[in-house]
């Protein structure tokens, strides 16, 4: 059996303003902001190994999803009760609903700076 590479998975995300982004994700999660003191680079306090990570990088382009001019990079999931209770609280935040949805047990919106996520209703 082979002994795994890397341990404490984190998912880092690009973004223009890494507090900023971090901010929007911990109110959907409910993890507050690590103890950090550097100002690109924020990280969620999940109370697990595995995280969500913000670095601010300069010359920020959003993705243009659902085209692949500036590709999505990369997108969460996060699994809701209430869909239509999730998806008010998401726009309240900053999110906006992606102009195409594929589905009717999830629904798909861009973060502040244009990350695609999905709100998919639990079982």
């Amino acid at each position: 059996m082979s002994t795994a590479i890397g341990r404490w998975p984190i998912i880092v995300i690009d973004c223009p303003d890494a507090r900023a982004l971090a901010s929007f994700y911990s109110a959907i999660t409910g993890w507050p902001l690590a103890d950090q003191t550097e100002p690109e680079w924020v990280q969620l306090n999940s109370g697990h190994s595995t995280t969500i990570g913000f670095q601010q990088v300069d010359g920020y382009r959003a993705p243009t999803w659902p085209t692949q001019e500036v590709p999505q990079q990369a997108h969460l999931d996060f699994v809701v009760d209430d869909l239509v209770d999730a998806s008010a609280r998401v726009l309240a935040l900053g999110a906006t609903e992606a102009p195409a949805q594929y589905g009717h047990s999830y629904r798909i919106f861009l973060d502040p700076v244009g990350h695609p996520f999905c709100l998919v209703a639990g079982a």
